[in-house]
C-alpha cells in the first residue's frame, strides 16, 4: 500500500476539516483597510489578528472581551461553530445583554462575528464591509460645583485626546473629530465659557485656565459613545509640570565676548542695554559678565543648558582681513548630550519633549526675527552658521551669535562708537527675544514681525 508523505497527508486532513466547517475564505474592507475574513456557516468573522488594529481582543476565560470605540464587549467563547454562528446565544454589549452570534476557534485562532461587533460598537456592516462611524463632537454641557467646574464634551465614539497648557489657556484636542465652531457658555463661576474650533482633521475645545486652579481630564465610556469630562477649579490641585512653568518664565542668557584693544566693551553694552529692556518687561535675563567679572566656564555652561534663548555677542578679529559688517550666526552643531539629539533627531519622543528640547526651528525663527529687526532700524546684517561653538552646542533651545561688527574695520569701529548703532543693536536684540518667547509661550503658527512686550 503506497504512503502519502506526511506534508501532503496533514494539507488534506486540514482541507477536508475547512470543507467540512463550510470554512471559506473572504476579502473584508475593515474601515478602508482590505483585510482577510472567513464566512463560517453563512455569517462571516474576523481573527483576534485581523482586528487588533483596531480592537483590544483579550480572551478572559470563557469569553472575550473587546474593547474599543468607547465599548467594551462580552462574547461566549464558544468552541462548537455550528452553535456559535447562531444568533440565539447570549452576548453582552456595554451594559445591554442581547441574543447575537458569539465568539469561536478556528483552526487555534479566536474569530469574531463581524454583526455582532457591528451592532455592539455602533458600525456599519454590510457583508464584505465594515465601516466605522464618525468622530463627531454631538454635544458640550456644563455643571457648576462650590470649588470645581465640570465641562462634558458628548462623543459618537472614541477619540485620542490631547490636553495643553499655553500660558493661560488650555486646549482640549479631539483628535480626528469634526465639531461645530462655536462658543459655548456656561454658568459655571470658573469657566464661563468655552471655544469650539475646527483645526484640520482635529477639534479643539479651549478656555482660560482660572488662576491658582488645576484641572483634570478623563473620558467616560457610556452607552452609545464616549464623554470627555474636563475638571477645573481650585479644588483639583494644580500639577503643571515644571517644564510648562518655563514657558512663563524663561530664562534669556546673554553671553558677551570680552575684545580688548577697542577702548569701549561694545559687546558687554549692547548687552546690559538689551538686559535692561527686557528686564523692564518682567523677562529673566542673567549676564555671563560685568565690567570687572566673568563666570567661570563650567558656570556659563551651565547657564546655557538652562537657558529658552542663549544669545553670544562677539566681534570678528581675524587680523589682516577686509571683512566687515554684522552677522547673525546660527548653531547647527550636534550637542554632546544624546538625548538632546535623540529629540531632535526623533528618535526618543517623551510627553512635553519639545519643552525641554527645541528644534533648530526655534533658532531659526529667533535669527529671522533678530536680522527684520535690525533691518528695521537701518542695520544690515547677513546670516550664517557656526557649528563649532562650546556655549551655544551645550543649549538645547533656541542658540544664536550675533557678531556686531569687526574689530579691524574702520567702518565699523566708527558705527560702534555712535548711540544710534548701540540703540539699534539693543532694542532689536531685545525686541526679537521678546517676540519669539511671546510667540512660543501662544504656541503662534507665524511669529509677528512687530516686536512684543518691550518698549525701547
Amino acid at each position: 500500500m503506497r504512503r502519502w508523505p506526511r506534508l501532503l497527508l496533514t494539507g488534506a486532513l486540514v482541507l477536508a476539516g475547512l470543507a467540512g466547517a463550510q470554512f471559506t475564505f473572504t476579502k473584508l474592507n475593515l474601515a478602508g483597510q482590505q483585510v482577510q475574513s472567513v464566512d463560517l456557516y453563512g455569517a462571516e468573522y474576523a481573527s483576534q489578528v485581523t482586528l487588533g488594529d483596531l480592537l483590544d481582543v483579550k480572551r478572559d476565560g470563557s469569553l472575550v472581551r473587546v474593547t474599543g470605540l468607547g465599548h467594551v464587549l462580552l462574547l461566549p467563547l464558544d468552541e462548537d461553530q455550528v452553535r456559535a454562528t447562531t444568533d440565539f446565544n447570549t452576548v453582552q454589549l456595554d451594559a445591554q445583554r442581547v441574543q447575537a452570534r458569539t465568539a469561536t476557534w478556528v483552526n487555534g485562532n479566536i474569530y469574531l462575528p463581524l454583526d455582532t461587533l457591528a451592532r455592539g460598537l455602533g458600525a456599519a456592516y454590510q457583508k464584505g464591509k465594515f465601516t466605522l462611524p464618525t468622530r463627531t463632537l454631538q454635544n458640550v454641557s456644563s455643571r457648576a460645583g462650590k470649588d470645581t467646574d465640570r465641562l462634558v464634551l458628548d462623543l459618537s465614539r472614541d477619540v485620542m485626546v490631547r490636553d495643553e497648557l499655553k500660558g493661560t489657556v488650555l486646549r482640549i484636542m479631539l483628535k480626528g473629530t469634526t465639531g461645530q465652531t462655536q462658543r459655548y457658555t456656561t454658568r459655571g463661576a470658573f469657566i464661563p465659557y468655552a471655544d469650539v474650533k475646527q483645526e484640520g482633521e482635529n477639534t479643539v475645545v479651549s478656555f482660560t485656565l482660572p488662576q491658582n486652579s488645576g484641572y483634570r481630564v478623563y473620558p467616560v465610556v457610556r452607552q452609545g459613545g464616549t464623554r470627555i469630562v474636563v475638571d477645573v477649579g481650585p479644588g483639583i490641585p494644580n500639577d503643571t509640570p515644571v517644564l510648562m512653568e518655563r514657558l512663563a518664565k524663561p530664562l534669556i542668557v546673554l553671553d558677551p565676548a570680552r575684545v580688548e584693544g577697542l577702548g569701549k566693551d561694545v559687546t558687554l553694552e549692547v548687552a546690559r542695554r538689551s538686559a535692561e529692556l527686557l528686564t523692564k518687561a518682567g523677562w529673566q535675563v542673567k549676564l555671563t559678565r560685568e565690567q570687572g567679572s566673568a563666570l567661570p566656564l563650567n558656570e556659563k555652561l551651565r547657564l546655557a543648558r538652562a537657558s529658552d534663548v542663549y544669545l553670544a555677542l562677539d566681534l570678528g578679529r581675524f587680523p589682516k582681513t577686509t571683512r566687515g559688517g554684522v552677522t547673525v550666526y546660527e548653531n547647527t552643531g550636534r550637542s554632546p548630550a544624546k538625548f538632546v539629539n535623540a529629540l531632535r533627531n526623533g528618535t526618543e519622543n517623551p510627553p512635553l519633549g519639545s519643552l525641554a528640547v527645541g528644534d533648530m526651528g526655534g533658532t531659526r525663527r529667533l535669527s529671522e526675527l533678530l536680522r527684520g529687526e535690525l533691518k528695521g532700524s537701518g542695520v544690515t546684517a547677513r546670516q550664517d552658521s557656526v557649528a563649532r561653538m562650546l556655549t551655544l552646542s551645550e543649549t538645547a533651545q533656541a542658540a544664536l551669535l550675533l557678531e556686531v561688527g569687526w574689530a579691524g574695520n574702520a567702518q565699523d569701529r566708527a558705527n560702534l562708537g555712535t548711540e544710534a548703532r548701540m540703540q539699534a543693536l539693543s532694542v532689536s536684540v531685545a525686541r526679537s527675544v521678546a517676540t519669539y518667547l511671546t510667540a512660543r509661550a501662544n504656541n503662534a503658527s507665524q511669529v509677528a514681525s512687530a516686536g512684543a512686550g518691550v518698549t525701547p
